[in-house]
């Protein structure tokens, strides 16, 4: 009977213990996945959210069910803040508020207390003025700001601290502008207000998302000067990159995967084959294109790195934006 006895209380050791791995025994996942959208239906985070899920289905790279779950509030904040809790069958989308919101005194949370496993697609960032306005080039409109900042308004949204913000300062700085003496007008409804602003000459020059101007520079009824991709964008061939006009810099509008704390290697790989063979379908070029967002995938340890750089980078803009005393 003591043999029984303690036959039975090894068996139910063992079994708890496999139950609580993730992927010592090879067999992560062991539940649903949870996808975290750190924001209300809709708008970038959500879709892409929702987008992996379909397309991680639809194409059988993940067996056990997906689901996505909306943590609005806090510029991605109380979503990520749920995610620092959780184990590694939940994943959260993010991008660069996850290094500025911490910058900005807004988080006690860094990029450092997640697991990378992906960053995935990017917006580019945008400079337009008016059609009407006196400017050939992006060199044209710096050098008015340089000899009259507090007359050039400057048309950005919904806060400062974000990419739209960051990247005209960053632009800024490297022709010799201070970000202090930058003219910027808020508008707190995002881009579809700063670009309204813009048509109606209420600002000299706008610095927002590439998807929010597009449409209207191709009708004419406004002019990008300069985008803040590598390359000159296809459907776009007529606007220079930064980088042509002198301005030696690239800024993307990432978007990417996270994980919480401490996930194993395993978990990670098993991401890493996932997340690889997704941004391979067709499926996922879609959805790129029909959204105006450009293939950046890089896989857990690119991110790693990629963050370290994006980490300085923020850091010393928001120092130089005097938005931290």
């Amino acid at each position: 009977m003591k043999k029984l006895v303690v036959f039975v209380l090894a068996v139910l050791i063992l079994t708890a213990c496999s139950s609580n791995s993730t992927s010592g025994n090879g067999e992560y996942p062991t539940k649903n996945i949870e996808v975290v959208a750190p924001a209300s239906p809709g708008g970038g985070w959500d879709l892409t959210a929702r987008s992996v899920q379909k397309i991680l289905k639809d194409n059988n790279l993940v067996d056990n069910n997906i689901n996505v779950i909306n943590k609005p509030g806090g510029g991605g904040e109380v979503g990520w803040s749920y995610l620092h809790t959780k184990d590694s069958h939940y994943l959260a989308v993010n991008s660069s508020l996850l290094l500025t919101n911490h910058f900005l005194g807004q988080s006690k949370l860094t990029y450092e207390d997640f697991t990378p496993l992906a960053t995935l697609a990017t917006e580019w960032q945008a400079i337009a003025v008016s059609v009407d306005a006196p400017y050939e080039n992006i060199n044209d409109l710096f050098e008015d700001i340089k000899n009259d900042p507090a007359s050039i308004k400057i048309g950005v949204g919904p806060g400062l601290g974000n990419d739209d913000h960051l990247s005209f300062v960053q632009a800024a700085g490297m022709r010799d502008v201070a970000a202090k003496d930058l003219n910027f007008l808020v508008y707190d409804g995002g881009g579809g207000d700063v670009v309204t602003a813009l048509l109606g000459n209420h600002v000299n020059a706008v610095t927002t998302s590439l998807s929010e101007v597009k449409e209207q520079h191709i009708a004419g009824k406004l002019k990008i000067l300069a985008v803040s991709s590598e390359d000159r964008l296809e459907e776009l061939e007529d606007v220079p990159t930064l980088k042509e006009e002198g301005i030696d810099m690239v800024f993307p509008h990432w978007r990417g995967i996270m994980g919480p704390p401490d996930m194993t290697e395993e978990e990670i790989k098993y991401w890493d084959e996932k997340l690889g063979e997704m941004v391979k379908s067709e499926e996922w070029a879609e959805l790129l294109t029909n959204n105006d967002w450009d293939d950046f995938y890089q896989n857990s340890s690119d991110t790693k790195a990629f963050f370290d750089e994006q980490a300085e980078l923020y850091k010393d803009l928001i120092g130089e934006s005097g938005l931290v005393q």
